[in-house]
């Protein structure tokens, strides 16, 4: 990883002796043959990546060679996620923005240019939204590590949860199996010691803490237990038979392609597009996932559901 910020963030070739000297790892080497196998084997690994590791003299007037990582090859093209996999990309955030991880990085970005290597910090940038802008996680991003750990370590856990916004907080105590998203929301799964019985809980109706109790080790998920059934089955949405017609840009709005049905092609305010029939299970699930695509998905019909959209793009925009 040192090496790879590195070569990405400098817009010159980097000659090895310099690497040596500035990326943390090669300093320990004892010897030059030590650091030249150590650096052959990680150019080597980097290139069985895919990482596209280039070399060439470092200036006009030093024909010394050089490597660099070529920022374009390197780069992806833009994403278009799903609520779930939106969800999944913010665990990986939660490691990213660690104090560990971000220590590391501004430690190795600080000690590059304190040795003269020309860094664009912001070519090493992580470009995902922040997790409180994504589906789902706003007001929970900050328990996810802690129920994650539990669950690793094997912990019951305690905490304050409400089964609405308008009912008040009871302290629950839970032996964690995992945690599951679903429409992208997060649920928290496992024996609740209380009611003796196996219990759902959504993260975003959490109060502000969890506390891990027991001893490590004692908390173990049942080999049977498939936590992405237990979660379909307490937030399964029967169809109604109310049907909603949504416009959705091509190529985008992926997650309300796969949850309906595509009827026409239709050219809205200049941009191509198709109508997507969906089935209602829920109004307040289907506005929150359509009012997430912004201009790229427009209710048709009915004018309820497009009345409940529109005002959570106004709230959003207010509170923005």
């Amino acid at each position: 990883m040192n090496l790879v910020i590195a070569l990405l963030s400098t817009r010159t070739y980097i000659t090895a002796e310099r690497i040596r000297r500035v990326v943390a790892g090669y300093a320990d080497c004892s010897t030059d043959d030590a650091f030249s196998r150590m650096f052959e084997r990680d150019k080597n690994e980097l290139r069985d990546l895919g990482i596209p590791l280039e070399t060439g003299r470092v200036s006009r007037l030093d024909s010394a060679e050089g490597y660099r990582i070529k920022r374009d090859a390197y780069a992806l093209p833009d994403i278009s996620l799903t609520a779930d996999e939106a969800a999944a990309v913010a665990v990986a955030v939660q490691l990213w923005q660690s104090p560990e991880l971000i220590t590391a990085t501004q430690g190795a970005l600080l000690k590059l240019r304190a040795a003269g290597v020309d860094v664009d910090a912001a070519d090493v940038s992580v470009a995902i939204p922040s997790a409180s802008a994504l589906p789902g996680i706003r007001g929970s991003e900050s328990l996810l590590p802690i129920l994650l750990n539990a669950i690793d370590s094997g912990q019951a856990v305690q905490f304050q949860h409400r089964s609405s916004r308008i009912e008040p907080y009871s302290t629950r105590t839970v032996e964690p199996w995992g945690v599951v998203t679903d429409r992208g929301r997060w649920y928290l799964v496992g024996r609740d010691r209380d009611r003796d019985a196996v219990r759902t809980f959504r993260l975003s109706r959490f109060g502000a803490e969890v506390t891990t109790i027991g001893p490590v080790g004692s908390v173990r998920k049942p080999d049977d237990a498939d936590l992405r059934d237990i979660v379909a089955k307490v937030v399964g949405e029967a169809p109604t038979g109310i049907e909603a017609r949504v416009w959705v840009a091509s190529d985008r709005a992926t997650a309300l392609r796969r949850a309906g049905t595509v009827v026409e092609k239709m050219t809205l305010r200049g941009r191509d597009g198709d109508v997507v029939a969906i089935d209602i299970g829920s109004t307040d699930r289907l506005a929150r996932e359509v009012a997430g695509y912004g201009a790229d998905a427009v209710v048709l019909e009915p004018e309820s559901l497009r009345d409940e959209v529109l005002a959570r793009l106004r709230a959003q925009a207010v509170s923005g």
